[in-house]
């Protein structure tokens, strides 16, 4: 049976939107030009985050997708079994540091402001936060522990969500290319133009991460996303060493920024396999995959003046990834009311993964006529900053 959509991404927006579709009854079919999870959410570090963001609509995605990542997880293990649905989810909590006297107040002000949001956001001392992180260092100015924020496997995450739509009856393609659409009489999608064929559908929905851009415009509705690349080093296997996910408060401000330039903040976080992930970077070079040494050298001095006990332990290997980004910091979620049929869940950046399950609720919400859970205007596809720059 041919499809009802077809998803142009198998990373894990696109699969979680599959999986949301899916379970509502809509015929899916996937498809990705590499593999399932092969893009942008390999080279993620799993983050389900309210910590980081500002109040406002990206915010209260994130809330909600908070609250649906363990409800989702458990469905899954319910429906395919633990083997097949374990994401490795591990609700550990974030500490964010201040190591200045500048930035004691900014971080005080900010965790203020998303308490009157609805996050918990729980000013501690320096001897709290030292009893929280043992290692961390002394030289602390303010800490804020958000109890909310959490971590997945996003490989594991991704791959269990495509096991049930397969298990429905849907398909998932790798190596195949989206190339475009076919579009009917009326000027609407009736089918995607692959590398192996034309797949006919009722409507298509552009994954693409970074790539989605590419594909708009492909489709003859271009959408501005732009990718940003971000390096994370990784740790040999340690004894216990970083119990939450720990960061300085400056993070916020670089994912918050549209500077093109390099920018670096200290992250670090531990793995289940005992590995500590060091981050994080952020730079406009386009799809340049070079492995630019002194940005590691850069995150692994911040995150040795976070955590000292880090300066003498090997680095296991580093990786790189593309993050899709838009001018205005927000996703691009429904339909392109310049072609009927054509769907976007794309420009999350660096926060697709903690964002994904709130996006695959909205996404199925608006396509399925239903009451959304959350206001969906701010990611609507026609607001400016997505249209920059792209032909009337």
């Amino acid at each position: 049976m041919q499809p009802d959509v077809v998803v142009v991404g198998a990373g894990v927006v696109g699969a979680a939107c599959a999986e949301a579709l899916s379970a509502a009854g809509v015929r899916v079919s996937v498809l990705d030009r590499g593999g399932p999870a092969s893009g942008t959410t390999s080279a993620g570090e799993g983050n389900v985050l309210v910590s980081d963001k500002a109040p406002g609509p990206e915010l209260r995605l994130a809330q909600v997708s908070r609250h649906r990542w363990p409800e989702l997880l458990a469905e899954l293990r319910e429906e395919l079994g633990e083997e097949l649905a374990d994401a490795e989810w591990e609700p550990k909590g974030g500490l964010v540091v201040a190591t200045t006297e500048a930035g004691a107040a900014p971080l005080e002000a900010f965790a203020a402001a998303q308490r009157l949001a609805g996050v918990r956001a729980d000013v501690v001392s320096t001897t709290e936060a030292a009893e929280l992180e043992p290692h961390l260092t002394r030289e602390l100015t303010a800490a804020v522990f958000y109890p909310e924020d959490a971590q997945l496997q996003p490989v594991l995450a991704a791959t269990s969500l495509l096991a049930a739509v397969r298990a429905r009856g849907g398909t998932v393609h790798s190596g195949v290319s989206a190339l475009g659409v076919s579009i009917d009489g009326a000027g609407a999608v009736k089918g995607v133009r692959t590398s192996s064929g034309v797949i006919p559908c009722r409507a298509v929905l552009n994954a693409g991460g970074p790539w989605a851009g590419e594909f708009s415009a492909m489709a003859g509705a271009p959408i501005t996303i732009l990718s940003r690349r971000g390096m994370v080093l990784v740790t040999a296997p340690l004894p216990e060493s970083v119990r939450h996910k720990v960061y300085d408060a400056d993070y916020v401000g670089a994912v918050a920024s549209g500077d093109a330039d390099l920018q670096t903040s200290s992250v670090v976080e531990s793995t289940r396999a005992g590995t500590v992930l060091i981050g994080s970077s952020r730079q406009r070079v386009g799809f340049d995959e070079t492995v630019r040494v002194d940005v590691l050298a850069e995150l692994a001095r911040k995150a040795v003046g976070l955590f000292p006990i880090l300066a003498d332990v090997p680095v296991m290997r580093a990786y790189g990834g593309f993050r899709p980004y838009t001018p205005d910091h927000l996703p691009v979620i429904g339909e392109d009311r310049r072609l009927p049929g054509l769907w976007h869940a794309t420009g999350h950046e660096g926060a697709g993964i903690g964002l994904a399950a709130a996006t695959a609720m909205l996404l199925a919400d608006l396509f399925l006529g239903r009451e959304s859970v959350v206001d969906p205007v701010p990611f609507r596809v026609d607001r400016p900053a997505v249209l920059a720059g792209v032909p009337a």
